[in-house]
């Protein structure tokens, strides 16, 4: 399973990376959209909506279950993936890059540096097993 050495990671499955600036993209990880299967609804914030460090941003659900998805980062949300949410399998075809969810301009920046980095999420993941 794919793990982007470049995200940092939450417990709750989230990406996070480092655009430009205060900008952050965020996103859910490989593992959770396989946990999720089918995804059939995402809800995802509009532009402009502040958001609190692990606050829930949004909601997606999947023939499974429906999970609120939590921002890494606290901020203001300057755009959501409109095209990920309408076509929901963007997902399992790229995590990582197409499948991003939302860009967070961060309040505080160096919320970032306290994620799990990819080692650590991968370790994470092992005890989740």
């Amino acid at each position: 399973m794919m793990i982007d050495p470049k995200a940092r990671y939450m417990k709750s499955h989230e990406w996070a990376k480092h655009q430009s600036g205060n900008i952050f993209t965020v996103g859910l990880t490989a593992y959770a959209i396989e946990q999720l299967g089918d995804i059939v609804y995402m809800e995802l914030p509009e532009a402009g909506k502040k958001i609190d460090r692990e606050g829930s941003f949004g909601v997606i659900e999947s023939v499974k279950s429906a999970s609120d998805m939590y921002a890494p980062l606290g901020g203001t949300v300057r755009e959501a993936n409109t095209e990920v949410r309408d076509n929901p399998d963007m997902l399992k075809k790229d995590a990582y890059e197409t499948g991003w969810l939302i860009k967070i301009e961060a309040s505080s920046p160096a919320e970032f540096d306290g994620l799990m980095d990819a080692a650590a999420y991968q370790k994470y993941l092992e005890t989740e097993a």
